[in-house]
Parts: structure tokens; C-alpha cells; sequence
């Protein structure tokens, strides 16, 4: 019961990523100078008004003697063996050893006092990102898939603010918060975590799961608490993709047939397998996106076009390029266009 308690509270943690680090043994060493540094000035203030000064012992105040009533009196200890009896060494007391000690102990203290303002930045900081957060990218899953899947989208434009990456392993999402995303500690399977990534406001969820069968859960749920969020996932057996389309993913990867599919090619063209391998890879040489048709478009056979046309599509009608019914072009179609690298800008409609 402690550890699926345990579980539950890991699950719940948000982890937004850290814009400064300061190593611990710094800020240790730093209060230390300060509180030496007050010591330093206290005893300076006691010996300078030494003769204002009672001792119970031998009735006189040397530097040894500061050293011990700064201690003490800084500490709050204060023994009354030594005591200011003259007006300036009360005054003195009042106005300027008081508030030194106010000050000490607020630098002893700093260590529960960083902590709480710590806490309430953080919470500050998690509240104004849940307000501000709208049509995200979820990526659960944070291994190779996750990750080349973020770097694709990260290439294509999309900004770190609008990713956040769900993992059940702490020092996945130390790493995600490392780079700049935004982490959520759990397991996607449950609902709970899904909504701590505000999955009910994403615009689309990448599912890189180690295991089949937790992408499918996931797909599951998420389609549950997100009717209209597009959901890719990746599956290692291609069996398992029909059940994961019907567990509500729009678009299902199958990695190792992919995989053996680019090594069978490049094995009979190596030249052809570089090709694909640019294509894919987001960001250098060749870069395969999805447009709108312009308005200068419609009409027009799909061979007319600026760009290389791979194929059309046409509501949830994927045509070839080859195919008849794909031209003329239509002002709903949306164009797959093989480009160069960051050549692509959004088409204005209003043309």
C-alpha cells in the first residue's frame, strides 16, 4: 500500500525546467561569509565602545571578550555576564546590534526560508503555465523515439513551451528539464497523469512507449479525455498496429518494419536509402511537409505546381501524384511537397 501510494504522489509531479542552477556547496559557502561578515562588524562595534561595557568577571572588556558577546548575542544565547551599562553602548545595542542580529538570523535560517520562497515560485510558476498553455504536443515516452520525435518537431518550428514529455522515470524528465521542456513524472496509462499534462487542451500526442501494449492503453485513455487531439503513435510489431488504430490513434509507425524497410533499400541502392534518410531527418537537405493549396493553385493540374507533389490529400482521401482524380486542385486540398530545408514558409491563402 506505501509504495502504490508512493506511486501516486510520483505521478502527480509536474516538473517545469530550472532557468538557473546554483550548486549547493555555493550557496552554503556564501551564507557563511555573510554571517561571518556580520560576526566581524558586531565585534568591531562591541571593541570600538568597549568602555561602555561591564564584565562580571574582571570588569573590563578586551577583543577576546567582543569576540565571546557578539557570539552570544548574535546567537541569542546571551548569558549576562556581559552587559552595556552606558547610554552609547545601549543606544549602540538598540540601533545597530539588534537589527545585525535580526540579520544573522535570517541568514541562519535561509536554507527554510529559500526553500518556502522556493515552493511558492514553483507553484507560482506551474499555475501561470497551465493558464497559458493551449494546443500543445504531448510525447510520452522519452527514449529514442520520444526524443527524435521532439527534435522533428522542434525543427519544423514548434517552440519547447508547447511540448511536454511524460515519462515514469525521474531522470528522463531531469533530462527533458535539462533541455528546456517541461516534464510530468508518471504513468501515462492512467488519467490522472494525462491531465497534469493538460492532455483535455492538446492540439496532438505523440505515444513512443517502450512496450505495445501500454501504447495502446495510452492511446485509449487519451482518446477518452481528448476527442479531437491527434494522436501518432509507434508500435514495434506490425500486428499490433490495427489494434492500436482502433484504440483511437489516427496514425500508427511501425519502427522495425520501418527500420528493415530503409535497410532492405539501401541494401539494393544505397544512393535511394541516403535519400529517404534525408527525407526524414527534419531540418537538413530534403524536407517532405504538408501545405494548404494556395489560391493560385486551384485549378491547376498537380504537376503545375512550384513544388515537388508526392500526393494529395483530399478529406480523408490520400491520392497519388499519378493519380487522375488528384488535379485539378482543389482549395481544400492539402499538398505532401518534397522541398529544401527551411525553404518552406506557410502559403498565404488570402493570394
Amino acid at each position: 500500500m506505501a509504495r502504490h501510494a508512493d506511486e501516486h504522489l510520483v505521478s502527480a509531479r509536474v516538473k517545469l525546467p530550472r532557468r538557473t542552477a546554483v550548486q549547493p556547496l555555493r550557496q552554503v559557502t556564501r551564507r557563511l561569509l555573510m554571517a561571518l561578515f556580520v560576526l566581524a562588524v558586531t565585534v568591531f562595534i562591541v571593541y570600538f565602545d568597549r568602555t561602555g561595557y561591564h564584565d562580571n568577571a574582571d570588569e573590563s572588556v578586551d577583543f577576546l571578550d567582543s569576540v565571546y558577546y557578539a557570539t552570544v548575542t548574535l546567537s541569542t544565547t546571551g548569558y549576562g555576564d556581559i552587559v552595556p551599562y552606558s547610554d552609547s553602548a545601549r543606544l549602540v545595542n538598540v540601533l545597530l546590534v539588534t537589527p545585525l542580529r535580526v540579520l544573522f538570523l535570517i541568514i541562519l535560517v535561509g536554507t527554510t526560508l529559500e526553500v518556502l520562497t522556493e515552493r511558492t515560485r514553483e507553484e507560482w510558476r506551474l499555475n501561470r503555465w497551465r493558464a497559458n498553455l493551449r494546443d500543445h504536443t504531448i510525447i510520452v515516452g522519452f527514449g529514442t523515439k520520444g526524443r527524435s520525435a521532439m527534435q522533428t518537431l522542434c525543427a519544423t518550428g514548434l517552440k519547447k513551451e508547447q511540448i511536454v514529455i511524460v515519462d515514469p522515470s525521474n531522470k528522463v524528465i531531469d533530462a527533458a528539464n535539462a533541455e528546456g521542456f517541461v516534464g510530468v513524472i508518471g504513468d501515462a496509462t492512467r488519467s490522472d497523469v494525462l491531465i497534469r499534462a493538460e492532455l483535455q487542451r492538446a492540439r496532438q500526442i505523440v505515444i513512443a512507449t517502450q512496450r505495445d501494449d501500454t501504447a495502446v492503453l495510452v492511446a485509449l485513455t487519451a482518446r477518452q479525455l481528448n476527442r479531437g487531439a491527434k494522436i501518432v503513435a509507434a508500435v514495434r510489431e506490425e500486428e499490433n498496429a490495427p489494434l492500436l488504430r482502433q484504440s483511437g490513434a489516427d496514425a500508427v509507425i511501425t519502427s522495425a518494419s520501418a527500420a528493415g524497410r530503409l535497410l532492405g533499400l539501401s541494401v539494393l541502392s544505397p544512393s535511394a536509402g541516403t535519400v529517404m534518410e534525408d527525407l526524414i531527418q527534419q531540418g537538413s537537405g530534403l524536407d517532405i511537409i504538408e501545405r494548404p493549396v494556395i489560391k493560385a493553385e486551384v485549378g491547376r493540374n498537380v504537376r503545375e505546381t512550384e513544388d515537388l507533389v508526392v500526393s494529395v490529400l483530399r478529406g480523408h482521401r490520400l491520392m497519388g501524384y499519378d493519380d487522375p482524380a488528384a488535379s485539378p486542385l482543389q482549395l481544400t486540398d492539402r499538398l505532401i511537397t518534397i522541398v529544401r530545408a527551411q525553404s518552406f514558409s506557410a502559403p498565404d491563402n488570402s493570394n
